[in-house]
């Protein structure tokens, strides 16, 4: 009994060896995460702006593009702006409840956003499928309503992970080839057999998505069969210029997430850092680009706003 306890490690802090050691190339990280972080904290700021001030955007679609720039503020936030600090300061170090918080946070955001895209289509599908009961399936407080539901999902998503996660003890070193705390580098410590909690969740947790991806597949099944009868050809533009963003989004959001958990099986850091920041810091960066370049009404009130100030 004593020996199965021996390797057991009592660990106060993490260290976060992501990048390399190399002063000059930290300071190169550190400098291209900072233009990145300012680059989404700009561009979801200017969203939420735009849709909070501009009449022609009250409309539920735009409250979700809103509650989702929010959300992309939170989840880029909980990592870079640390990475940014530790690369600076030479600093690799995160203690075990900032590392828990950074975990939790994640999976929050994570979740949530998850949560939202998957409202946002059930808004796109409700819009073009049954345009003349729109405004009574989707009224303000059932746009209320989901998106409350969304970040209570998110919260008990997280609060699952950690759980799960911290229940393991750790056995290895204190060293994550990782720029922030995340579940595989963690399991990675563990005692041997000990994170099949964490495992059990992982999976259920792909189940679930997967099951919420088909509905959502299906879901734009009916919309583009159902745009696909337009009579018109502008307003069949009309309506995929609606969807394409959501989609972009939804398979960007996706696709990073899944690669993150694939990166655990490489044996190289750089890749395994490359696949993290498509996870974490792409999808925040990239939604508000997609959503304005391609939105003409937001084009218009971000022209209105611009032509407002230098007026005053």
């Amino acid at each position: 009994m004593t020996e199965k306890f021996t390797n057991i490690t009592i660990i106060t802090e993490f260290m976060l060896l992501g990048f390399p050691d190399d002063w000059l190339v930290q300071r190169l990280y550190a400098t291209l995460f900072l233009l990145i972080y300012l680059a989404a904290l700009m561009g979801n700021l200017l969203i939420i702006t735009l849709t909070t001030i501009d009449q022609h955007l009250q409309v539920p679609m735009y409250f979700f593009l809103k509650n989702l720039s929010l959300i992309d503020i939170c989840f880029i936030s909980v990592t870079v702006p640390k990475s940014i600090v530790n690369a600076l300061t030479n600093s690799n170090s995160i203690s075990f409840l900032g590392c828990a918080m950074q975990i939790y946070l994640v999976f929050v955001f994570g979740g949530t956003e998850f949560a939202l895209l998957i409202e946002m289509s059930y808004d796109r599908y409700a819009a073009i499928c049954h345009p003349l009961h729109y405004e009574a399936i989707v009224h303000r407080d059932a746009c209320v309503e989901m998106v409350t539901a969304s970040w209570i999902s998110g919260c008990v998503y997280g609060c699952i992970h950690v759980a799960g996660t911290f229940s393991v003890s750790f056995c290895g070193l204190n060293k994550l080839h990782q720029f922030f705390c995340d579940v595989p580098s963690l399991l990675t410590l563990a005692c041997s057999g000990e994170h099949i909690l964490e495992d059990a969740f992982i999976i259920l947790s792909c189940c679930f998505a997967f099951v919420c991806f088909i509905l959502m597949v299906v879901s734009y099944v009916h919309i583009f069969s159902t745009v696909l009868r337009i009579p018109t050809a502008k307003g069949r533009l009309k309506s995929f210029s609606t969807c394409l963003p959501h989609l972009t989004v939804l398979m960007l959001f996706l696709l990073s997430s899944i690669t993150t958990y694939l990166a655990k099986n490489f044996k190289s850091s750089s890749l395994k850092l490359f696949m993290s920041m498509l996870y974490t810091v792409l999808p925040p960066t990239l939604n508000p680009l997609i959503y304005s370049l391609r939105n003409k009404d937001m084009q218009m009130a971000l022209g209105k706003l611009i032509a407002d100030k230098n007026a005053k």
